[in-house]
């Protein structure tokens, strides 16, 4: 990628063998209903590109009522895959981590409320498809648009486009206690065994950014917790071990005083609940100018809370390029699996006696 002082002088640079297409869901009567519906329980494949390229945009709407943005099912197939090589709920790929829409700008990943946009590229030597599942109960509408570009010709060098939607309902994990740097008994983590995974992939490639969601009615702070990469299945301490999440995060003293949530290029705290910390949170980091590389594995976690301690209803979509994918992703469960909880509902939360959750 070129970026900064380069990216504009680089417009001006003409290429040879490339053409610039476009699928959208446009009338194509001539009309003015630009839109596709997708029936309850179907899969519609809104994108077959043969050939090699790269696609350069995506944007898309659809109704954010009734838990939508969670019912709808985004997967991408790149050069004639069995598994896909992106698999999330359709508003979490665009960081709209509860299901709610919201306005929020980083480099590569935008919201205009529900215009939902992505710059990643993502190229294929082959093939690409995308498909859009409405795993709900009601028929739904979705407009879109995918720009690409036609290559006369593969390209080497470049790894394929991922990303993958994690959940999980976090309980206090026990954990040993003993004097910390500063000589005060508290409990330790000194193995990584219990944190919260954002990531665990095999292949070669590199780690490119994150959204993570929160949701907990135990109030106080749930940030505490450090980052830690494990990179090429190394032992703890890994090599990239961060001192607290809202650090990882690009911000600092868990939020401190702020009023309202806020977006940069590179990182965000962009759906804020409430002053307690309770209820929904949602923040992104994305590793544009600073990629984290592996040539075997990467295993991407933080603890939530100091040592685990704290409680709440956590998922993440992970953005990452690799070849060498064996093994499928993580399925991200049915619409029930995916409904986020409602705050203070004892019927959904905690759900401790909830066994399909993953």
């Amino acid at each position: 990628m070129k970026f900064a002082k380069t990216s504009l002088l680089n417009l001006a640079k003409l290429s040879d063998g490339v053409k610039s297409c476009r699928i959208s869901s446009y009338d194509h009567t001539g009309g003015n209903s630009d839109r596709w519906v997708i029936p309850a329980g179907k899969t519609l494949t809104i994108a077959e590109i043969s050939g090699a390229g790269c696609i350069r945009h995506i944007w898309m709407t659809t109704s954010d009522t009734d838990n939508n943005l969670r019912k709808l099912a985004l997967r991408m197939y790149w050069d004639e895959e069995s598994s896909p090589s992106v698999q999330c709920p359709l508003g979490d790929f665009f960081g709209l981590g509860h299901a709610k829409a919201v306005y929020f700008q980083s480099l590569p990943i935008q919201s205009s409320y529900l215009g939902m946009n992505a710059w990643f590229a993502m190229p294929f030597e082959k093939k690409a498809v995308i498909t859009v599942t409405n795993d709900g109960d009601k028929d739904t509408i979705l407009y879109f648009y995918i720009d690409y570009h036609q290559w006369d010709k593969p390209k080497d060098g470049y790894g394929r486009f991922h990303a993958n939607w994690q959940r999980r309902l976090l309980l206090q994990a026990d954990a040993p206690s003993g004097p910390n740097a500063s000589g005060v008994v508290q409990i330790l983590n000194n193995t990584g065994k219990n944190n919260f995974i954002i990531l665990d992939a095999k292949g070669k490639g590199q780690y490119v950014g994150c959204f993570v969601n929160i949701d907990t009615n135990t109030p106080g702070w749930w940030g505490e917790g450090d980052d830690m990469i494990f990179i090429d299945g190394e032992p703890w301490p890994p090599r990239l071990h961060g001192t607290g999440m809202e650090d990882y995060f690009c911000g600092a003293w868990n939020y401190n005083k702020l009023e309202q949530p806020y977006s940069t290029p590179y990182y965000g705290y962009h759906f804020k609940g409430n002053s307690d910390y309770t209820g929904k949170h949602s923040q992104y980091r994305f590793h544009i100018e600073d990629p984290v590389y592996f040539e075997k594995s990467i295993r991407v976690t933080v603890e939530h809370g100091h040592a685990n301690d704290r409680v709440g209803d956590w998922s993440s979509t992970a953005f990452w390029y690799q070849t060498g994918r064996t093994e499928p992703l993580p399925e991200i469960g049915n619409a029930t699996d995916r409904l986020p909880y409602g705050f203070g509902s004892l019927e959904r939360w905690p759900g401790k006696d909830r066994k399909d959750l993953p």
